[in-house]
């Protein structure tokens, strides 16, 4: 049983198109679910695609598929024997057409279009707006602010993926699915993060900042590049500029702008793939919507 909720929120995702060299960009929208699922595995090497492969997915005690879509909130029984028809859905990575196909919802991986079905209900995932002089940890030896207190208000134990700096603060999840805390957190998946950077710029940022971030700068630790940067506001003393990048480096947006001889007054993560920082505000959290859990575990191919 889970804890006292704090209040919820929803997601959405960003454009598609291509980034600065070129290259297709990745699908970023929360309410687009990709076209297959990416079966990975904890390493993030793909599998094979299961289309045109028979696989047993049938459990003799399990229970009806339909009835588990159900129960998840896709509607009808018959609404859910119509998503097994047309082949929306995948159990274990292969496509299920069939009627009354009886399934283990404990141990078995479900898709609906391609999004991940979350059965678990002790598995939990949030999003926290961490607040700035908050440590990213559980515990801090110098007895600053750490996460305990914001964990505090949910049953289940949570555990922080990746970090914020001390002075940073913005967009940090907590969950206790070890598996999607791995893929969130390892450099295969290059989940984008997106983050809002104010500094001071008297008469305004220079012309050639932008560029330098997307087109890469050099960092003591190598080079670094931004997917995406845009400037959305200046007023000839300061300047914010929204900076998109998939790298996980200690501090590497603060060392980009300090490159270009930029010191950051203020940094915000307000995005990780599909998940919106939204007006949550310092020091709240809300619980995924199932929509924003089912297409970030997609991401990492879960």
């Amino acid at each position: 049983m889970a804890g006292q909720r704090p209040r919820r929120g929803s997601g959405s995702g960003g454009g598609a198109g291509r980034d600065g060299a070129g290259k297709p960009a990745r699908r970023r929208s929360a309410f687009t679910p990709p076209r297959q699922v990416r079966l990975r595995d904890d390493q993030g090497t793909r599998l094979p695609a299961a289309d045109g492969e028979e696989a047993e997915v049938h459990r003799e005690d399990g229970e009806r598929l339909q009835k588990v879509l159900a129960r998840a909130g896709f509607g009808s029984r018959r609404a859910c024997e119509a998503l097994i028809s047309s082949g929306r859905v995948r159990v274990d990575g292969a496509v299920v057409h069939e009627q009354g196909v009886r399934i283990d919802p404990a141990a078995q991986v479900i898709h609906v279009d391609g999004r991940r079905l979350q059965l678990d209900d002790a598995k939990l995932t949030v999003v926290l707006n961490k607040p700035r002089r908050v440590v990213s940890a559980m515990s801090d030896p110098e007895g600053r602010r750490d996460l305990t207190e914001f964990t505090a208000a949910y049953s289940q134990r949570l555990y922080h993926v990746g970090r914020l700096d001390y002075e940073t603060e913005g967009l940090l999840l907590l969950t206790n699915d070890g598996e999607l805390a791995h893929r969130l957190t390892h450099p295969s998946f290059e989940v984008d993060k997106t983050y809002v950077c104010r500094f001071d710029a008297p008469g305004g940022p220079p012309r050639g900042l932008v560029k330098a971030l997307r087109e890469g700068v050099e960092l003591e630790d190598g080079p670094a590049r931004a997917d995406r940067a845009r400037v959305l506001a200046q007023d000839g003393r300061e300047a914010v500029v929204e900076v998109t990048l998939h790298e996980g480096r200690n501090r590497i947006v603060r060392r980009m702008f300090a490159s270009q001889g930029f010191e950051l007054t203020a940094l915000i993560r307000t995005r990780i793939g599909p998940v919106l920082l939204g007006e949550l505000a310092p020091g709240e959290t809300r619980e995924l919507t199932d929509r924003e859990l089912g297409t970030l575990m997609a991401e990492v191919g879960l």
